[in-house]
């Protein structure tokens, strides 16, 4: 859910609509207008003229505000677990399954769903929050029986008040914890009724292409909505946008992820959460939504993230693989100003002290051509490269100093948390 408000222009690089329509607009990234009415969908088989004016209105926003999916900037990494302090481990707790899940076999697909859906629905809540440009809506998913719930960041950015609906109507009022901008992540906390239902967190790393999954949220703010799928792709990187987050080894699906479905649940048929759903493909050729491309946050990451912002109220590790330089790309002007025996690949500008690159004998001025197998030809082809690598792990790098080519050895770091 990217923000949205009655003043259509966008100051933050965020996408924006103003309307009041009785089906909202679709932005990529799950957002939808929080009106006083709840949507009302049209009657089968037939479109009324208000209904044919907010096609023609969603499709106006479709083609104004998109959010092309395309690789991670150089300084992004593969996801690790690398940190110098473990944080607590989420409280579970144990709760008494509404349907007991039968194994999956060939006959059986309709009931186990049906479980699953029974099951990690109460745990799927809606969020509510008023900024200063408006109100917008969010899914979330209880994660932990003191009544922290996940969410993406953008649901919650900019909050001055943040409200939660839990699956039986019930209303509490919630605070933001902490916050990942660079993940898009974010917990927000509430008093925790009585027997509240929390989701058993998956290990995505286990996730095969072809896996059914259940995508559970509020797509245009019609609560507990259920859209099915399988896993289309894994290690997917996509960028949210100018100015968003990049979300290394995504998850691809194909069941839909609509406005009002960020933050939400992405879970297995054995009822547990495997990702968070937080944004949707756009088609560059019509700059229109990509039918059945989206993508969730794995909840491996999911997990390593959230539990340092419920510790510490922040992210202290990132577990992003770092070579400690700041680059640029070198064209053919960098190149002729720099002197450059090269006219392509990416010009180091800055070695972060005690960092790998440093003690590896990296310099300024030294030209990055190739990392690994990987031939580097500007920061969007290193950052390409980089995520093929984890925290600590020991990389050859291939740079060219002078007229000279050198290929050095140089142990990873981890990205600092902003």
């Amino acid at each position: 859910m990217y923000y949205v408000n009655n003043d259509p222009q966008d100051t933050n690089n965020q996408p924006t609509i103003a309307d009041n329509s009785p089906v909202p607009p679709m932005l990529p990234g799950g957002s939808y207008y929080n009106s006083n009415v709840p949507p009302t969908p049209p009657g089968p088989g037939r479109r009324t003229p208000r209904t044919w004016l907010a096609v023609l209105v969603t499709m106006l926003v479709a083609l104004l505000f998109g959010v092309v999916v395309f690789a991670a900037g150089w300084e992004f990494g593969r996801s690790g677990t690398a940190t110098t302090q473990n944080p607590a481990p989420l409280q579970q707790g144990q709760q008494t399954p509404v349907a007991t899940i039968p194994p999956l076999s060939s006959n059986n697909i309709e009931a186990v769903r049906e479980a699953v859906i029974a099951n990690v629905s109460p745990a799927v809540v809606e969020i509510n929050v008023q900024t200063a440009q408006g109100g917008a809506i969010g899914s979330g998913v209880i994660i932990d029986k003191r009544g922290y719930i996940v969410t993406n960041n953008h649901v919650v950015a900019g909050a001055r008040q943040v409200q939660v609906v839990f699956s039986n109507g019930h209303t509490e009022n919630a605070t933001v914890v902490g916050t990942d901008a660079a993940d898009d992540l974010a917990v927000v906390k509430v008093n925790p009724p009585a027997n509240m239902v929390v989701i058993s967190i998956g290990d995505s790393s286990q996730l095969k292409v072809g896996q059914d999954v259940l995508a559970i949220g509020n797509p245009l703010g019609i609560t507990q909505t259920v859209t099915s799928g399988i896993i289309s792709a894994l290690n997917r990187t996509v960028n949210e946008g100018q100015g968003g987050a990049t979300i290394p080894g995504a998850i691809q699906t194909d069941a839909p992820i609509n406005p009002g479905n960020s933050g939400g649940a992405l879970v297995n048929l054995q009822g547990q959460l495997i990702g968070i759903p937080t944004l949707t493909a756009i088609d560059p050729e019509f700059n229109t939504p990509a039918s059945g491309v989206g993508f969730a946050i794995p909840s491996n990451r999911v997990s390593f993230i959230v539990k340092q912002i419920i510790q510490y109220g922040r992210v202290l590790h990132t577990g992003r693989a770092a070579l400690g330089v700041e680059v640029t790309d070198v064209t053919p002007m960098v190149a002729l100003q720099d002197n450059l025996s090269v006219n392509q690949g990416v010009l180091i500008v800055g070695v972060q002290s005690g960092g790998g690159a440093a003690k590896a004998g990296l310099q300024v001025g030294d030209v990055i051509v190739q990392i690994g197998n990987t031939q580097v030809t500007d920061t969007s082809t290193l950052a390409d490269a980089l995520l093929n690598y984890s925290v600590g792990q020991t990389v050859p790098v291939k740079v060219v100093r002078g007229t000279q080519q050198l290929t050095v050895n140089v142990t990873l770091g981890e990205l600092q948390a902003q």
